[in-house]
């Protein structure tokens, strides 16, 4: 029995833009073409061990989120998977099946601070910002830079990021 925390984030040519200083009291400008590409990244991750599994779809519906779910039950069809997960629209929709091998657990309404996925999406968003100026051009080299950061961020890291106390505490033998 593995437990998992899933998640999702929107990524688009809208990057974020870091903090910039201004005087006191004047709030920085910003001019932003209207660049509204983008697509979703679905994470799992196993806070125990910081092992994930990634997805990338064009959609946050339920369509794509079952295609998520055959997709992560066909790659840990070895184990049974509980799966924490937010109450998104697309999560609790009735014509979500899960596959045998997972269950969803769901989180309280309107607690994102206990998703611990959404601490991965602040450290995606920082890389993302930190290299806004190369990155804004295309979508194909924003998700270049997406999978650069899937491919080099390790699993002592998400571990790192996701293990909270509330989670590893939990028996799953």
């Amino acid at each position: 029995m593995r437990l998992w925390c899933q998640d999702e984030t929107r990524i688009g040519l809208h990057v974020p833009a870091g903090r910039r200083i201004t005087a006191r009291g004047v709030k920085p400008i910003k001019v932003m073409a209207p660049l509204y590409q983008y697509s979703w990244l679905y994470a799992a991750v196993q806070p125990a061990t910081g092992t994930a599994f990634w997805w990338e779809l064009p959609a946050l519906d339920t369509a794509c989120f079952q295609l998520f779910l055959d997709q992560f039950g066909q790659a840990h069809a070895d184990s049974f998977n509980i799966l924490v997960l937010d109450n998104a629209p697309a999560h609790v929709a009735r014509a979500v099946q899960p596959p045998g091998n997972v269950a969803l657990v769901y989180l309280p309404p309107y607690c994102p601070e206990l998703n611990p996925v959404e601490r991965l999406w602040q450290a995606l968003k920082r890389h993302l910002t930190d290299r806004a100026s190369t990155t804004r051009f295309t979508l194909n080299t924003l998700r270049h830079t997406v999978d650069q950061f899937v491919q080099t961020i390790t699993s002592p890291q998400l571990a790192s990021l996701t293990g909270f106390p509330y989670l590893l505490n939990i028996k799953t033998h």
